[in-house]
């Protein structure tokens, strides 16, 4: 039985269910069912957290910094993506900042998401919780911010769940919001007031990106402290504060004390407990990474004596300390044995630290011999991700592929002392022959990213001939896709970019392309920001480039491969444009600096080029532009515009919030599209069987849905191709059909690599199958002016792509909201007001389902006395012919500690209670009390607690109308 122990509560309470079928009309796009999968790179992104379940073998997860979270599958030897469900609206779930699976209920596994603390993630971070390893999920939303790809990242793990009691987590916050905790498996979660310290070290205050708090950074629980089902006593909090960074509780979170002799001067990573010895380590750096770290030791804390001891492998005293310490793990086959990984040396390589007596003496991964020489404990093996040698030469004591970098998460298999993954700044790497290092043989290192793609995408082409596609891509430059089921041999080179920005082909001349990009230029003061290829993007060559380029900006090749226009993305830099190759610039005439540039795709002389809604059009080649009439266009944001292939002067522009635009006069005029109310990229296939003009391919909104969309009739209808399972958070940046194979799409997503889309059956026929009906909603949360609905999620032959909330408002019902799950935080209303909402599941067909039962409660009274109270709310968990359990949350919804709580209410129906947990049962007919139990009566303010019963029913099973709370 999962438990709800709902925080935050109405005082008073007045909860039914009314019968009644409702159909309000809604009207979407039709849907064409598609098979996703990804085009492989395998990894390409930071990977700052892998755990390891305790009690289930093989059972591994791994976090991300912006591409969600994953799940091992070890019969396939590959990852599994958990959040591809995280959508357009809600994109900053996909930076998981920490990750706890369930020692006790292996079924059970939490992510802290939330991608940015700043104010470019619009929305607080979530605690998502799953009961099916990351196959379906619920969420609960935070008052606070989460950063999943901001500094500190790699520290924690900040979410741990108890080992003894389950239902309760602690979660260790930023932004000096301290250390929260659920005590009902993670659906409620409230600040631990007592708790000292929410943490100090800002890495570069007043910085919009390094000025936050880092906070309470990891939680470790001593499970020897307690017994199944008892909450563990003692527990260690890691927090950023140079001075203060290990606290502890040893009477379950009553009190907490800083631990006494600690060090001091650097920050706690990582705390790990080996139990079978008594020893918790904690390995330190001066900052919060993941990028730097200077100095920093690693410590052994006893915990049975209180003594500290430094076991760092090179202290931080020593001259040869250029490095802090994160990546900390014990072999629980073999406690008295650890590794720690160096946070962070860049040069030569990372080092790799092993320890078989409990941190008393420690081997090297490597060593230096005679300088610049270097002997290894291993050998790599990259065949399955050749690209990670990033095509470099370098020179000794360098080597290629490097062993890793921002090592911030390295375990050994609980269950095999061979096995070992750690997170590199590219990929997650591992061995199967760890304990070779014992016995002074080389053990074997391999990439394990298989079904891990974590690239951000910039750009995409999918050219008439080659390759089926090129891409563009942040951080790893890009690649030429010969096969989308292969990891590519090897990314672009001569020049290597960091990030490619823009890329693109001549239309009729396709074997000739050129790139732009990003990179650090005084690693590489000789290279161009600007690249090209005569071979599809086999082989590159480097052009020239003006002064000034240190940002690769959009470039364009005419469409026979012999002019090329050029915007560099440097603010204040003029569009220039090549005869040739790159062999030189010249600078263009009338477009405005940093201009978005595409070139006309049948006429080699035509180029366009927009900015701040202008629209611009160059005739002889890109020497000169002229601004057109065109207006309406927006002035802001992100467009993104394409020509079409085979038509000149066909132009298509998608311009966010601003919907879909079209011209067939070169942009001396564009028109609004009907139907797309927002448009954030547009892309070009191959035509249906029967048309001429190429299928179309929206990211952006119709009839209310974000989604993905083709029209195969120049945009007059369109059909969703994706599903509520398949949105990929902030995607879009990139987006093409291909122009061989009808129906297939080519998506770029900000941390999930290419995703590549095809139809799944020939059928024009549109889905009408409807979506099952939506569970009773149940209304938990509840204040003066809101309350959070959550109901049992529909079904679909397709899938579900939403649900519509209705607030029953007389003859005309209103919709209130929109929601991607199976919740809905309501807002706005009205003290003591009863309200009625029910809920309908829609499909991207456009198919709604019946209405749920609806449900009735009153909002509370508002103000109060400012002492104690309580509230609580009645949910039936299980129902069965006969006979049902429910479960009763209790809150303190008051200002002030109660010492006890009674709760009443009258069933309907002549229900009878026959067994009660978690509280001391009276009833006298229908009438029902409920006194607190010796060990729940005592709640501090917005703490939470429950109790839960069995029961046998006849005719009926009618919910209460009345649950009261009274406190003591």
């Amino acid at each position: 039985m999962r438990k709800k122990l709902l925080s935050m509560l109405a005082m008073a309470l007045a909860a039914s269910f009314l019968a009644g079928v409702k159909a309000p009309p809604v009207t979407a796009a039709a849907s064409d069912p598609y098979t996703y999968k990804n085009v492989q790179i395998a990894g390409g992104g930071f990977v700052p957290g892998i755990v390891f379940n305790q009690t289930q073998k093989d059972l591994i997860y791994a976090r991300t910094d912006i591409g969600g979270a994953y799940r091992w599958n070890q019969s396939t030897q590959t990852w599994t993506p958990l959040l591809d469900w995280v959508g357009y609206a809600n994109w900053g779930l996909n930076g998981v900042v920490s990750l706890a699976t369930d020692a006790v209920d292996p079924n059970k596994v939490y992510a802290a998401a939330g991608m940015y603390t700043n104010s470019w993630d619009p929305n607080n971070g979530a605690i998502l919780r799953s009961s099916d390893k990351g196959a379906t999920w619920q969420t609960t939303a935070l008052p606070f911010k989460l950063g999943g790809n901001m500094p500190g990242r790699g520290m924690g793990e900040r979410l741990a769940i108890d080992p003894n009691r389950n239902s309760v987590l602690y979660f260790g916050a930023p932004s000096g919001n301290g250390l929260w905790r659920s005590t009902d498996s993670g659906v409620t979660w409230a600040k631990v007031a007592n708790f000292p310290n929410p943490g100090n070290y800002i890495q570069s205050p007043g910085d919009a990106y390094l000025g936050d708090n880092q906070g309470v950074v990891w939680v470790t629980f001593d499970k020897r402290t307690g017994t199944s089902g008892n909450a563990t006593q003692t527990i260690y909090v890691g927090v950023a504060d140079k001075a203060n960074t290990v606290y502890r509780t040893t009477n379950g979170g009553s009190t907490w004390e800083r631990v006494a002799g600690q060090p001091t001067g650097y920050i706690a990573h990582k705390g790990v407990l080996d139990t079978t010895n008594g020893y918790l380590y904690i390995a330190t750096s001066d900052t919060g990474g993941p990028y730097d770290g200077a100095k920093g030791d690693v410590w052994r804390y006893a915990t049975a004596t209180g003594a500290w001891t430094q076991i760092s492998p090179i202290p931080s005293s020593s001259a040869d300390d250029y490095f802090g310490y994160s990546g900390l793990t014990v072999d629980r086959q073999h406690p008295g044995t650890l590794m720690v990984a160096t946070q962070i040396s860049w040069w030569p390589d990372v080092i790799f630290f092993r320890s078989t007596d409990s941190g008393a003496t420690w081997t090297r991964v490597w060593d230096f011999t005679s300088y610049p020489n270097r002997s290894f404990r291993y050998k790599m093996d990259i065949s399955a991700s050749p690209w990670l040698t990033f095509g470099g030469n370098p020179s000794p004591p360098e080597v290629t592929p490097k062993l890793g970098w921002m090592t911030e998460s390295l375990e050994i298999d609980p269950f095999s002392s061979d096995r070992m993954m750690y997170g590199t700044g590219a990929t997650l790497y591992g061995t199967t022959d760890l304990t070779k290092w014992d016995a002074g043989t080389q053990f074997t290192i391999k990439p394990m990213a298989a079904g891990l793609e974590e690239t951000a995408v910039l750009d995409l082409v999918s050219p008439p001939s080659g390759a089926p596609l090129v891409s563009a891509l942040g951080d790893i430059g890009g690649f030429r896709h010969d096969d989308l089921t292969r990891v590519p041999s090897m990314m672009f080179t001569q020049p290597a970019f960091t990030s490619t920005t823009s890329l693109d082909y001549a239309e009729t001349n396709p074997s000739v392309m050129v790139r732009s990009g990003n990179f650090t230029d005084s690693d590489r003061p000789n290279d161009s920001h600007v690249a090209f290829s005569t071979d599809g993007g086999a082989n590159w060559f480097q052009g020239t480039e003006p002064g000034g380029v240190n940002s690769g900006g959009t470039v364009a090749a005419n469409a026979d491969g012999t002019r090329f226009v050029w915007a560099p993305g440097d603010s204040g830099l003029q569009v220039v444009y090549s005869a040739g190759y790159g062999t030189t610039w010249t600078q263009a005439g009338g477009v405005p600096v940093n201009a978005v540039i595409e070139s006309d795709r049948v006429n080699k002389n035509k180029f366009y080029a927009f900015s701040a809604g202008g629209f611009y059009v160059s005739t002889n080649g890109g020497a000169a532009f002229t601004k057109t009439a065109a207006t309406g266009l927006p002035t802001t944001g992100s467009v993104h515009f394409k020509a079409l292939p085979g038509a000149e002067g066909d132009v298509w522009l998608a311009g966010g919030t601003s919907g879909l635009w079209h011209s067939t006069n070169s942009g001396a005029s564009f028109t609004k599209v009907s139907g797309p109310t927002e448009a954030n990229n547009i892309g070009f296939g191959k035509a249906a069987s029967g048309r001429t003009y190429q299928a179309l391919y929206l990211i952006g909104m119709v009839d209310g849905v974000h989604g993905v969309y083709r029209s195969d009739d120049t945009g007059v209808t369109w059909v969703r191709i994706n599903d509520a399972a398949h949105q990929y958070g902030n995607f879009g940046e990139a987006l093409t059909g291909d122009p061989r194979i009808y129906g297939r799409v080519y998506i770029g997503t900000n941390g999930r690599g290419v995703i590549y889309g095809d139809r799944t059956g020939g059928s024009t026929t549109p889905d009408t199958t409807a979506p099952s009906r939506p569970g009773t909603p149940a209304a938990s949360s509840i204040t003066s002016t809101g309350a959070t609905l959550s109901w049992t999620a529909s079904t679909d032959n397709i899938g579900v792509s939403g649900y519509d909330v209705y607030r029953e408002a007389g003859t005309t019902d209103v919709k209130v909201g929109t929601a991607s799950s199976a919740s809905f935080a309501l807002t706005g209303l009205s003290a003591s007001t009863s309200y009625t909402f029910y809920v309908v599941a829609r499909d991207a067909a456009g198919n709604s389902s019946t209405a749920s039962s609806p449900v009735t409660f009153s909002t509370t009274s508002g103000g109060g006395s400012g002492g104690g109270g309580c509230a609580a709310v009645y949910k039936v968990t299980n129902s069965w012919q006969g006979g049902f359990q429910a479960d009763v949350a209790v809150t303190n919804a008051g200002t002030a500690a109660i010492t006890g709580w009674t709760v009443k209410w009258t069933f309907a129906n002549g229900q009878t209670i026959s067994q009660l947990w978690g509280g001391v049962l009276t009833q006298s007919g229908a009438d029902v009390t409920v006194r607190n139990a010796s060990y729940n009566g005592n709640l501090g303010a917005g703490a939470s607690t429950s109790f839960g019963f069995g029961a046998s029913w006849t005719t009926a099973n009618a919910v209460p109308a009345s649950v009261t709370c009274t406190a003591s």
